[in-house]
C-alpha cells in the first residue's frame, strides 16, 4: 500500500479501497484529509502548544474522534485534561480500551477507579473476539500464545480488537499516550500523524516528560495504576510486563530482554497483513502435508 500522506489530498477515511467519500448528503466530500504540506505545517504550529492547546484543536478540529488507552500514566493525564477544557465547545472524546483478559488485576481496577472519577466519559472495552475471560483465550489459541506465537497473540488480542473497534465505532482519529521521551521508535514522533490505513493518531503529550507527567498527576490527583508504586513505568499484559531499574528507558520493562518495543497496535499495519498471509500459507501447508501423509498410508 502507498503512503498514507500525498501530494494531493487524502481522506481520513479507511483507504482500503483508494478513495473514502464523505456523509451522504451532496456534494460527497471527504470526512478529513491532509497534502504532505499541510500536515508538515499543522506539525511545526502544534509543535508550539501546550497540550491542552492541543486538545482543544483536536476537540474542535478533528470528527470521529477517540482516546485509546490502557490506563497508562500519559493517558490518564490526556482524560483529565480534556475533562477540564472550557470553551464554547465540550470535548465529547470517548475511550477505546483493548481489555487483552491479560491485564494485572490492578490495571482492571483503575479502570473503575476512572469510571467514576470520569463519570460523564464513556468507555467502549473490546476484548479478543469470542473470548470473554482468560481461560476463553487459552481454550481457543492453547496456553501460552505470547510464548509460542507472539505475532499471532499481538493480533488476536489486541491488532484485531483494535481495528473492530475502529469499524464499529467509526473512528476517524485517535488520541494516543505516547511520548518521545519514552524512547525506542518513540523517539522521534510528531504530534500528529497518519498510518497507512488512513487513521489519523495525535500524540498530545508527545513532547512531554515523564517527570512532567508525573507532576501534572500529582498536582491534578489523577488516579494512576498502583504498580507504578512498585517500579513500573508502563504496564502492559502482566506476562510481558517487570519493574525497571534506575536510569533505563521508561519502557525498558515492557518485553524485557527483547528488541521489541511496540505492542502491535502502533506497528505498521502491512506488517500483520503479511503476518496474517504467512500464517494462511502455514496453515495451507500443514493440510498438505496431511494429505500426503494420508496417501502414503493408504498405499
Amino acid at each position: 500500500m502507498s503512503s498514507p500522506v500525498y501530494d494531493e489530498p487524502l481522506s481520513a477515511r479507511d483507504v482500503e479501497s483508494g478513495y473514502a467519500s464523505g456523509a451522504s448528503s451532496e456534494p460527497s466530500l471527504p470526512d478529513v484529509y491532509f497534502s504532505k504540506p499541510h500536515l508538515k505545517f499543522l506539525n511545526s504550529q502544534l509543535q508550539k502548544l501546550e497540550p491542552q492547546d492541543i486538545l482543544q484543536w483536536c476537540v474542535t478540529s478533528l470528527p470521529g474522534l477517540y482516546q485509546t488507552t490502557a490506563f497508562g500514566l500519559t493517558g490518564l493525564v490526556a482524560l483529565d485534561m480534556l475533562s477540564k477544557l472550557s470553551g464554547p465547545i465540550k470535548p465529547d472524546v470517548d475511550l477505546i480500551f483493548l481489555d487483552t483478559l491479560h491485564h494485572f488485576d490492578e490495571t482492571l481496577a483503575l479502570v473503575e477507579r476512572v469510571r467514576r472519577r470520569y463519570s460523564g466519559v464513556n468507555i467502549h472495552a473490546y476484548k479478543p473476539a469470542d473470548c470473554e475471560a482468560a481461560q476463553d483465550f487459552s481454550a481457543k489459541h492453547g496456553e501460552r500464545l505470547w510464548e509460542k506465537n507472539e505475532e499471532l497473540y499481538d493480533y488476536v488480542a489486541k491488532v484485531e480488537p483494535a481495528q473492530r473497534a475502529y469499524s464499529e465505532l467509526q473512528v476517524k482519529a485517535v488520541l494516543t499516550g505516547r511520548r518521545r521521551s519514552q524512547g525506542g521508535k518513540r523517539g522521534d514522533l510528531d504530534i500528529i500523524e497518519v498510518d497507512e490505513a488512513g487513521l489519523i493518531k495525535v500524540n498530545p503529550l508527545a513532547n512531554w516528560s515523564f517527570k512532567q507527567v508525573q507532576d501534572y498527576v500529582k498536582a491534578n490527583n489523577v488516579p494512576f495504576n498502583e504498580l507504578l508504586n512498585n517500579g513500573y513505568k508502563s504496564v502492559g499484559d502482566w506476562h510481558s510486563t517487570q519493574p525497571i531499574v534506575e536510569g533505563e528507558d521508561e519502557r525498558a520493562g515492557r518485553w524485557k530482554g527483547r528488541a521489541k518495543t511496540e505492542c502491535g497496535i502502533h506497528n505498521p499495519k502491512s506488517k500483520y497483513a503479511q503476518f496474517l498471509r504467512q500464517q494462511e500459507l502455514k496453515r495451507q501447508e500443514d493440510e498438505l502435508s496431511q494429505a500426503f501423509q494420508g496417501v502414503k498410508l493408504e498405499a
